[in-house]
């Protein structure tokens, strides 16, 4: 896998994410990230100029294992991915945003996103990347900063499975109404991403479209350490 980030974003297969998010919440990209790129990015959790704040998940009950947000101006890969992506699902947020009956549009461009959120206090960025190690875990959760929440998500795995790590699946939960939740595990190899909705999608019922909840995690880490970037549209007040 050679060339820029950004033609390789653009060469994804478009069509068939999008319709894997409108059937499922959810889609993997394939191959996206060199193994030079992601050793990189593992590489840059030690330089601790780079980053607004770190958290200790136990210390808040999210779970165990750590992760940094990344301050302005973002590392390069990091900022790309959040650049080219983001036209790519402005038009599905916009149609499931019409679709469960919220008036929020989101632009094009995602400078004209940020605009918006920092007109709004919502200044932070949110861009991270997160540190588990043996027995560690992420508790289901969504990643909601503040009024501007653009529905849309993705993240990156940055570690080798069954090399690097064992266990440590990415899980989504989706909650329809009146119904039991269903779990999906997602598995993907170094370099690899994952799009999903960061909090609810549309689906469709028998009389018309309705809103699901969904949440995500990690699930326990067995042995070794596993690194992920995750890409995240909206800025945090």
């Amino acid at each position: 896998m050679t060339g820029d980030l950004s033609k390789r974003i653009a060469s994804l297969e478009w069509d068939r994410i999008l319709a894997e998010l409108d059937a499922r919440g959810f889609a993997t990209t394939g191959s996206l990230l060199t193994m030079d790129e992601c050793d990189n990015l593992q590489a840059l959790y030690a330089a601790q100029d780079l980053y607004r704040s770190k958290i200790i998940m136990a210390r808040h009950g999210f779970g165990q294992g750590e992760y940094q947000y990344f301050k302005y101006p973002l590392p390069p890969v990091i900022q790309e991915m959040r650049e080219y992506f983001y036209p790519h699902l402005a038009g599905l947020a916009n149609r499931w945003n019409k679709l469960m009956g919220l008036s929020q549009e989101f632009p094009q461009q995602l400078d004209d996103m940020l605009r918006c959120c920092h007109d709004a206090g919502q200044t932070r960025p949110t861009p991270l990347i997160l540190k588990y190690q043996a027995d560690d875990y992420n508790c289901l959760h969504q990643d909601l900063y503040g009024e501007h929440v653009f529905p849309l998500q993705a993240a990156v795995l940055l570690s080798a499975p069954g090399q690097d790590f064992g266990g440590g699946e990415f899980v989504l939960v989706e909650q329809r109404p009146r119904m039991q939740s269903k779990a999906e595990v997602v598995h993907l190899d170094k370099g690899e991403g994952v799009i999903f909705a960061v909090s609810m999608r549309p689906a469709k019922g028998s009389r018309g479209f309705y809103r699901v909840n969904l949440r995500h995690g990690v699930s326990r880490i067995r042995q070794g350490q596993r690194f992920t970037a995750g890409i995240i549209f909206h800025d945090a007040a």
